[in-house]
């Protein structure tokens, strides 16, 4: 049982190491230059190779640098083909090992034509040279490249080359590179195709460049011993058929022969091919233009044999080198080459573009001089010609079509262009975004229309200052009448002058506001589409009315009393805010009146009255502050509706009711308006005080203590005692003074006090001195 495990373990590992080698390419390093050339990588009968030349390693004992490879099961992109290697062809061979500094010698030279066309210092160089003449015109290959400098941050800063260089066979020029990034002139390298490499500890990163033609970083599973590789990339260029060329296909590592790398041709790839040129796509944007024959040609000679197809159908009859196509379609043509009778194809597609569909136009202009010349606007028909495809190209214009054709002398000034002739043509040309082109006619015309003179256009100068400025409604005032009488369908523009108008530069709003005082003209375009119908002057009036004397009057109408309010005379009309047509009215209720007057030209003013109530004021009584010496004062109450100034004697008046430091006796109160509505009546005031010492000695001066016009109260009574209380005196108003004595007896100098009873609830009281 055990010998059975023995031997079945060792059947699964033998069949497991078959399946593993069968994922990877395998290498034959026994093929000549010769045989690599010409049964592996041209492999074809339509072109001539000769003068075979291998070199590479000669260091390493029974291995090559070059050779044959296949793919076999594994999936590598090619079948088979020839491998240049910078180390042993058969170390190519997978599973890939990270970190193999590869191999290589430095007595192993580089190569002098690959250093010229990489700019390297180039060790370790393989290339494999032949001579070829083709029978077409163009001539490609498919390769990739691929490196054990993709690892770590390698491809930032180290590459090794590769390069298909071609010349004329003899020629001392310098070969052409022809391995090179698709659109540039740039070799491809493991520096100039590679994604992102970031920034690893001590090592830096670098950015991608290329990355679309990087086909990935490689793993132990990969067919080849390579960390990375491109995609499949082609090298191509067109060859003149019949010339000798000297090919030469070599592959080095650069300045050190340390991470090897190599550079796998396509068998078969290598063959003459049919240049037709581009496909002429609307996608790739490089369509034919519409209506434009397009000849397709293979540049190659007529001693060849021709089958052309349209659409894979033959097109019978057509035998010759080229074809001229005039409407879209796959194009094929089967040339069978001489003297070798193999057959090559050449196929190329055709789309034309939309046809850019221009009108022929006419613009009319106005002439304001009468010369048959004016300035024409071009611009203003781009639209008309290009039918308003905003996909075609601004418009220029030309005087000649041979001009538009050539591209010389365009209308530089096409805005402000003016006329050599009447009835001139010019032609204008536009381009759609393929760069396809078409042109139209664009007749230049003198419009020859009568415009009947205009009447002036008047209005009032209706704003509080009449200055002669005002402001018109174009469109309402003046386009009617500009328009009478003409075709339907006519705009009218306005402008400040001829020219502004001819040119239709700087138009004027619908709401203009004349710039010259009381008359000014300015100039009417009509226009019809893009076209000059006519121009005519237009006369502008603005007639101030500012009648004198109209500013806001105030008036005052007294209380059950009537005014008039006025203006003068000799106006066209008059109407008052109460409906009266007069000049005058009669008003008994205050408030605000206006009145519009209207002059001969129509013109209107407004004037406002402002009319105020007033009236008679009515005294209702006063607050009189007395006994106060200095500070008796008198307060006059009243009511009424008017404005009003006061007085106690009807001869001085003040405007306020308050009386301050008013002496005693007896006043007159009155209330004027003073709107001239009339006094009040009189009101009776009383200010009543009492002497501070009396001096009764006979001499006729104080001799009696009173209080003046106590007698017009007769329901008071004063009472007067000494400084102990004891009543000596009592006073009533028809007895109201007191000499000095009790019961006939003089009383000593002193003070003496008093109490005076109104009755009324008013109590004075008080003290006086009596001095002897």
């Amino acid at each position: 049982m055990n010998c059975t495990k023995v031997i079945l373990s060792v059947f699964f590992f033998c069949c497991n190491l078959t399946i593993a080698r069968a994922q990877y390419i395998t290498v034959d390093d026994t093929k000549t230059a010769q045989q690599l050339v010409e049964n592996i990588l041209v492999n074809s009968s339509c072109a001539t190779v000769s003068n075979f030349t291998v070199n590479g390693d000669t260091f390493t004992s029974g291995k090559n640098s070059y050779g044959y490879f296949n793919a076999g099961t594994s999936t590598f992109p090619f079948a088979e083909g020839v491998v240049l290697n910078t180390w042993s062809a058969d170390k190519t061979i997978g599973p890939f090992v990270a970190g193999n500094n590869g191999g290589g010698s430095q007595s192993w030279t580089g190569d002098a034509d690959l250093n010229q066309a990489l700019g390297i210092n180039s060790v370790n160089a393989t290339s494999l040279e032949f001579d070829f003449t083709p029978l077409t015109n163009f001539i490609s290959f498919n390769y990739i490249f691929a490196s054990n400098e993709y690892q770590g941050n390698f491809p930032c800063n180290y590459s090794d080359g590769f390069a298909f260089l071609i010349k004329v066979k003899g020629s001392t020029a310098n070969y052409q590179n022809l391995a090179l990034v698709p659109g540039t002139t740039t070799p491809v390298s493991s520096v100039n195709v590679r994604p992102t490499i970031p920034a690893s500890g001590a090592q830096g990163g670098c950015p991608a460049l290329n990355q679309i033609y990087f086909n990935g970083f490689n793993t132990a599973a990969n067919p080849t011993n390579f960390g990375g590789q491109t995609v499949v990339m082609n090298a191509q260029s067109t060859v003149i058929a019949g010339t000798t060329y000297h090919i030469k296909l070599v592959m080095a590592d650069d300045q050190t022969r340390f991470f090897d790398s190599a550079v796998f041709l396509q068998a078969g790839s290598f063959a003459p091919k049919i240049n037709l040129g581009q496909d002429r796509l609307l996608v790739t944007n490089n369509p034919v233009c519409f209506g434009q024959p397009f000849v397709i040609d293979t540049q190659l000679p007529t001693t060849y044999g021709y089958k052309w197809f349209k659409n894979n159908s033959e097109i019978i009859g057509e035998t010759n080198p080229f074809y001229q196509a005039i409407d879209a379609g796959d194009y094929k043509v089967e040339i069978t080459l001489s003297p070798s009778t193999c057959m090559a194809i050449g196929q190329i597609k055709i789309e034309y573009t939309p046809e850019i569909i221009l009108s022929n136009s006419t613009l009319i202009q106005c002439d304001d001089n009468g010369d048959g010349k004016s300035v024409f606007d071009l611009t203003r028909i781009d639209n008309l010609i290009k039918n308003n495809d905003t996909s075609l190209s601004p418009v220029v214009y030309y005087e000649t079509l041979p001009e538009a054709k050539l591209l010389i002398n365009p209308i530089l000034n096409p805005t402000t262009y003016t006329n050599k002739i009447i009835n001139q043509i010019l032609y204008a040309r536009v381009t759609n975004s393929y760069g396809c082109v078409n042109y139209a006619e664009l007749n230049l015309k003198i419009s020859n229309n009568i415009i009947a003179p205009q009447n002036p256009i008047s209005i009032c100068d209706g704003d509080s200052v009449q200055d002669g400025l005002s402001q018109f409604d174009l469109n309402l005032l003046v386009t009617p009448q500009v328009l009478m009488g003409l075709p339907t369908g006519l705009l009218v523009e306005y402008y400040l002058n001829s020219s502004d108008a001819v040119l239709q530069k700087n138009p004027l709003a619908n709401n203009f506001s004349n710039t010259a005082p009381n008359q000014q003209i300015i100039y009417a375009r009509i226009v019809n589409g893009s076209n000059c119908y006519g121009l005519v002057p237009i006369t502008l009036v603005v007639n101030p009315f500012s009648p004198p004397n109209f500013q806001t009057e105030t008036a005052i109408v007294c209380e059950n009393a009537t005014i008039p309010l006025s203006v003068p005379l000799g106006y066209s009309s008059y109407l008052w805010n109460t409906g009266s047509m007069n000049n005058t009215i009669i008003v008994k209720d205050p408030g605000s009146y206006t009145v519009t007057v209207t002059n001969a030209n129509g013109c209107k003013a407004t004037k406002t009255f402002t009319v105020t109530a007033s009236g008679i004021a009515t005294i209702t009584g006063t607050k009189v502050n007395d006994f106060a010496g200095n500070n008796n004062s008198v307060l006059i109450e009243f009511t009424g509706i008017g404005n009003y100034e006061f007085s106690l004697d009807n001869s001085y008046f003040q405007d306020s009711p308050q009386f301050d430091n008013v002496a005693p006796g007896y006043y007159v109160a009155y209330a004027k308006d003073k709107k001239g509505c009339g006094l009040s009546n009189p009101f009776v005031v009383y200010v009543l005080d009492y002497p501070r010492f009396f001096t009764p000695n006979q001499d006729g001066f104080n001799d009696f203590w009173e209080i003046k016009n106590l007698n017009l109260f007769p329901n008071a009574t004063l009472t007067i005692f000494d400084r102990y209380g004891k009543l000596l005196k009592q006073l009533y108003a028809n007895s109201s003074s007191w000499d000095g004595t009790l019961e006939g007896i003089q009383l000593p100098s002193n003070d003496y006090w008093f109490q005076l009873n109104f009755k009324d609830g008013k109590i004075i009281k008080g003290h006086f001195s009596l001095k002897r």
